[in-house]
């Protein structure tokens, strides 16, 4: 089992610079930047100044307009590749491209960058501020609580509600749960957060939970157990429009895996046997019912953590790893972008290793040293 840890150690690195070159070669490639956006920034400026300037109306001062016109001529040329470049001293676009690293060619900004990551250096953020780092923990709280409770969440409902419906095949039961399923799996989970908040946070009817934040405002002065039950409270709506929308799946594969485990051989004899019904179902199915969904709770945990949970933060005002990302991407923010990709991929790969792990662990039957990788 060592070698093939270490081979799969070994793959993480090709995969990992795979995805960091085609992220890298997709963006190089895409329109907008950090100089564009700064230049946005910079004209959007100077067109308010000008309108309180002349009160708003089309008119300049005397002889500003010719001017403005005449002196950009010169700098239109050197900033020809930036739309909405005109009429800026090419000196300013420059110093922009010096200032976000633009000065360089693309190759060797990507040699630069991957050298930094390996180092666990991922720069500080173009426009907030504050390094990369400092960012992703200020903002992970939220999304560990919204991923790790609903992952939990998810598995303790999906999985006896998945058996019982195996079991009861074809019953009454097995057929309203069933409905269930279908309006959780039919219905996007951010539809369930807004009828949740309509409902319960002072939408139109009730005002029992919280909008905002992960804590209330006073949480430093409450006391432990007070601060807990706060805790949870702001974490009622959220987390239940992410479970409603999440568990569908995985009762229906926690079904379909016993289902096919129950008609098998072993199962029957085992009952030929004279074994009770429980001692059939959770000594000799379960083990091998539960293998692919239990294996799969690592990255079904990091699929919900940093990709499911965009709307609900939004909705629920929670300033947490999704609405980072993608506010970085909108505002062309590389290194958050870039630094967050190689990091939540590397621990989504080791991740995936310990997946495989876990299936070794569920069965010991199960030998990945015979395998190639």
């Amino acid at each position: 089992m060592l070698a093939y840890i270490v081979r799969r150690l070994l793959l993480i690195v090709p995969t990992l610079f795979g995805i960091m070159v085609l992220n890298f070669v997709i963006v190089q490639a895409a329109p907008g930047g950090p100089v564009e956006r700064m230049i946005a920034e910079i004209r959007g400026t100077a067109v308010d100044a000008t309108a309180r300037i002349t009160g708003g109306g089309g008119e300049q001062a005397p002889g500003g307009g010719t001017e403005s016109r005449s002196s950009s001529r010169s700098g239109d040329e050197s900033a020809s590749q930036y739309r909405g470049a005109r009429g800026l001293p090419p000196e300013l676009i420059k110093d922009l491209e010096r200032q976000f690293g633009f000065d360089k060619p693309p190759l060797e900004r990507f040699t630069l960058m991957i050298g930094n990551y390996l180092a666990f250096d991922f720069g500080e953020s173009f426009f907030r501020n504050q390094r990369v780092v400092d960012l992703v923990l200020d903002k992970m709280p939220v999304s560990i609580s919204l991923g790790l409770w609903t992952t939990l969440l998810v598995y303790l409902i999906s999985i006896p509600l998945g058996v019982r419906k195996a079991v009861r095949d074809g019953s009454a039961f097995d057929v309203w749960t069933s409905a269930v399923v279908i309006v959780g799996y039919a219905i996007p989970g951010f539809l369930f957060a807004i009828l949740l908040v309509v409902l319960f946070a002072g939408g139109s009817f009730l005002d029992w939970f919280p909008l905002r934040g992960l804590t209330s405002a006073n949480w430093e002065q409450l006391s432990w157990p007070a601060r807990i039950v706060d805790y949870f409270w702001h974490l009622v709506l959220p987390i239940t429009a992410m479970v409603i929308g999440g568990f569908a799946g995985l009762t229906m594969l926690t079904k379909n895996s016993f289902l096919e485990e129950i008609n098998k051989q072993y199962v029957m004899t085992a009952r030929a046997k004279g074994l009770t019904e429980n001692r059939v179902l959770y000594g000799h199915v379960f083990r091998n019912a539960m293998l692919i969904v239990v294996a799969g709770f690592p990255s079904a945990f990091i699929g919900i953590l940093f990709t499911g949970a965009l709307l609900i933060e939004v909705i629920f005002s929670l300033d947490g790893l999704g609405l980072l990302g993608f506010e970085a991407a909108i505002n062309r923010d590389y290194p958050i972008m870039f630094g967050t990709l190689y990091f939540f991929t590397l621990l989504g790969l080791l991740l995936n290793l310990v997946g495989d792990l876990m299936y070794v662990a569920i069965d010991p039957r199960i030998d990945f040293e015979s395998r190639e990788v």
